[in-house]
């Protein structure tokens, strides 16, 4: 297989997940485009990680140890030490099928206006919603649409693209993710990543992708296929603790991002954050979590009022 060298680096935020890197990284030495650079900015306790940097014979890697945990922050340390004009962000857990980078590299390409294009997650992507949820997206958006695949709703409520076969290979988005996206170093803004995520940064890339959204073309290449093998972590086992970063960000998102403050914009997120409560009692795991998902919600609230009156 030809291989063709890109202008373009690849930001990997990592910690304690050597195993998952290395399926992530082998996959990337499989595609037929290949970056210039791999920047992996580590908040590891052990060398495992540094140790599988260090072996690698067809990537350019960079091992950098993060100066603060957290994927905000991280990928911000990347950005910092990045050579190239294009920055590539990736999740230390995805599976790239063959072609994957080739083709959101063509899109970038195909027009100088185009500021992000992310990959199609076959494992989290769409899905015709049912008569409750339709209505709830109609409610949301203020307007009824065939599809809300990839819009961003309401009180920031961000769908994913949908894949079928009969849509075109690159569609238009309002906000891209960043499991796997790559961004004109020009559009971003300056830090790309806001000093309010901290830690897991839950809907950081809803914030950042909405900016650049504002002046540049974001698109989701549909046939550019990666699986995400999404791993646990102790972020996502403290319920309390993820259900109220979740409203906290949102909240922000909503405000301070799309500029959404009226009264109308709040009863909106309230209905959105009790679908979600009342929908999670469909299956076991959501009843088990339900009352610390709430709990960690009331104390978002209290976290939201104390920032308007600080």
């Amino acid at each position: 297989m030809s291989v063709v060298i890109i202008p373009v680096s690849v930001i990997i935020p990592t910690a304690n997940r050597a195993a998952v890197l290395a399926a992530t990284l082998a996959s990337i030495a499989n595609q037929n485009l290949l970056p210039q650079e791999i920047i992996i900015v580590d908040a590891s306790v052990s060398n495992d990680t540094a140790n599988i940097c260090k072996t690698s014979t067809v990537l350019n890697i960079k091992y950098v140890i993060a100066t603060q945990k957290g994927a905000a922050v991280q990928r911000n340390q990347g950005i910092d030490e990045a050579t190239t004009d294009y920055i590539f962000f990736m999740d230390d857990d995805i599976d790239l099928a063959p072609g994957c980078i080739e083709k959101i590299w063509q899109c970038v390409q195909s027009d100088a206006t185009v500021g992000a294009v992310n990959a199609m997650i076959t494992n989290q992507k769409y899905h015709t919603p049912g008569t409750v949820t339709k209505w709830m997206y109609r409610l949301m958006h203020g307007k009824k649409l065939n599809t809300y695949a990839g819009k961003c709703i309401g009180p920031a409520w961000n769908l994913l693209p949908q894949d079928d076969d009969s849509l075109p290979e690159y569609q238009a988005m309002e906000w891209l993710n960043t499991t796997c996206t790559l961004y004109r170093k020009q559009a971003l803004p300056q830090p790309a990543f806001s000093s309010h995520f901290t830690g897991y940064s839950l809907m950081e890339d809803v914030t950042l992708s909405l900016i650049v959204g504002r002046q540049w073309k974001l698109y989701n290449a549909r046939t550019a296929s990666i699986f995400h093998n999404s791993q646990p972590g102790e972020h996502k086992n403290n319920i309390v603790q993820t259900a109220c970063m979740q409203l906290v960000n949102r909240y922000y998102v909503m405000t301070a991002v799309m500029h959404k403050k009226k009264i109308i914009d709040h009863v909106k997120l309230f209905l959105f954050e009790l679908f979600n409560v009342i929908t999670s009692l469909a299956n076991n795991k959501g009843r088990k979590e339900f009352v610390a998902a709430v709990w960690g919600r009331c104390k978002a609230v209290v976290v939201i009022a104390s920032k308007k009156h600080s």
